[in-house]
């Protein structure tokens, strides 16, 4: 697919989520000139107004990049109970065709328009085994409440799920090996994308130094070509890994920039840069899979 880099790139003027963010999101979606995740997650972090913004369009994006037949609209990902991620740790079942159970987080809680929900359904005496069912935020059974106010982000609203016997249809193949788990490494490579895009913008607006400017462009150019593999090969990860540590040996620039600018964009880039930092364990533990699969490393104990 041809990416519309004239528009990602070019003169945009960011818009604000007043009118909420299924509005903002869907101004995301008409804009961005393309169906295609990575577009979408670019053009999303250049649209924002804030760093949580665009987390959310990249987290979007990356939700569409693991299901092509995502729905219109926001969706969510809904998956960990008590901070806990591995089927073993989950309770959430499917039990005849319904969903009893609960979940910590639904991202852009309230404004979710349909949910994503692992739950077990292996049968007495089997491994875990996990499904991943399609949910109507309003359908019978389905509570979504607020949840608590975060540090990061706070602009992007989240819920906590409770299920009573929820209908949920359900997709086919493993819940977890095909859904879940790589979901993270989709996550990762598109809230990254919508967050340079968005420094990107601040730096056209603020006029930072052409050289900085040209270094986000050349993280944004790597980060299309990584959204082209597959979210299951070692060498993506290890693509997304160097992807990685290039954006973070930009961030003395960055933040020298934002301070020359003493615009609000640098306090609301000081406390939502943590958001990429949330996945830090699990992206090493994929790096280190990675090199040893590529034959690079030698595994631990061999």
């Amino acid at each position: 697919m041809k990416m519309p880099w004239k528009r990602l790139i070019g003169p945009l003027q960011p818009v604000a989520a007043t009118s909420g963010l299924r509005d903002w999101y869907q101004a995301v979606c008409d804009g961005a000139g393309s169906t295609d995740s990575f577009s979408q997650a670019v053009y999303g972090g250049r649209l924002a107004t804030t760093p949580g913004l665009a987390f959310l369009a990249g987290y979007q994006a990356a939700l569409r990049a693991l299901w092509s037949d995502a729905p219109p609209g926001l969706g969510a990902l809904c998956t960990t109970e008590r901070r806990k991620l591995r089927p073993a740790d989950m309770t959430t079942r499917c039990e005849n065709g319904q969903l009893i159970g609960s979940k910590d987080f639904v991202t852009a809680g309230g404004a979710a328009q349909w949910l994503l929900v692992s739950a077990r359904e292996e049968g007495a005496g089997e491994s875990p085994r996990l499904g991943l069912f399609v949910v109507e935020p309003s359908g019978a059974g389905v509570s979504l409440v607020a949840g608590p106010d975060l540090p990061i982000v706070p602009d992007i609203t989240h819920g906590r799920l409770s299920l009573e016997r929820a209908a949920g249809k359900r997709l086919p193949g493993d819940g977890w090996s095909e859904y879940v788990k790589p979901f993270r490494s989709h996550e990762d490579l598109y809230v990254l994308a919508a967050l340079t895009a968005w420094l990107y913008g601040v730096a056209l607006l603020e006029q930072w130094p052409r050289a900085l400017v040209l270094r986000l462009l050349g993280v944004l150019a790597a980060a299309a070509e990584v959204a082209r593999r597959s979210a299951h090969e070692p060498a993506t990860h290890l693509l997304l890994a160097a992807l990685l540590e290039q954006f973070a040996a930009l961030q003395p620039e960055v933040d020298r920039a934002l301070a020359d600018s003493q615009g609000p964009r640098g306090a609301l880039w000081r406390r939502d840069r943590a958001v990429l930092g949330l996945a830090r364990d699990a992206q090493a533990r994929r790096l280190e899979q990675a090199l040893v699969a590529l034959g690079l490393e030698s595994s631990v104990g061999s």
